[in-house]
């Protein structure tokens, strides 16, 4: 349970102010918060994050408990450092692709959230949690979460949040945690 609830908050922290979110906000909009562009972005982030998992179950057993500490830690750092710059909108707002809601949510968010910081912390989090499979689904519905939110609401109330406090109070808080951790790993504390 340890490894769902850290994936989950962590990922949460991570993308409420990714550009998957973002890119989640402009399709809110243009097609409204329907139950296609809905599950296209909860079926990409399961996707992105199962790929995730993968690449953890991969390496895992190749490193021992304090090196996947580590790991964990600087996807938290990273994660955090990212966190805390502003947030740049997606350059491609997808407005040539006539696939409809569903495909163009789900091949949208899927690009632009495989690589970007809430899957290395998906990742971190499965190399170093006692169950990888929690730690992804954790992962997935923190980020389903934020890029739901932001479909509910559509880009011009996704523009009216104060994106820079939410960025850096969960920067601030994924730093802390993350430099908490390689402490830990390092047993310097």
């Amino acid at each position: 349970m340890d490894s769902l609830l850290t994936a989950l908050v962590a990922a949460l922290l991570a993308g409420a102010v990714d550009r998957p979110a973002w890119l989640a906000a402009i399709l809110g909009e243009r097609f409204g918060p329907r139950a296609g562009v809905l599950a296209g972005i909860v079926l990409a982030q399961a996707a992105v994050m199962a790929i995730a998992v993968a690449g953890a179950l991969a390496v895992r057993d190749l490193m021992n408990s304090n090196a996947r500490s580590l790991l964990l830690a600087l996807s938290l750092i990273f994660a955090g450092a990212g966190a805390l710059m502003p947030a740049k909108p997606p350059r491609d707002r997808l407005e040539g692709w006539t696939i409809g809601a569903f495909a163009t949510s789900l091949a949208g968010t899927f690009i632009l959230a495989f690589g970007e910081r809430v899957q290395f912390v998906a990742f971190g989090a499965a190399a170093a949690g006692s169950s990888p499979i929690l730690a992804g689904i954790g992962a997935a519905a923190g980020a389903a979460v934020a890029g739901v939110a932001a479909a509910m609401l559509g880009e011009r109330a996704w523009r009216r949040l104060p994106l820079r406090a939410i960025g850096a109070v969960g920067g601030a808080l994924l730093l802390i945690a993350g430099i908490v951790t390689a402490l830990g790993a390092l047993r310097l504390i």
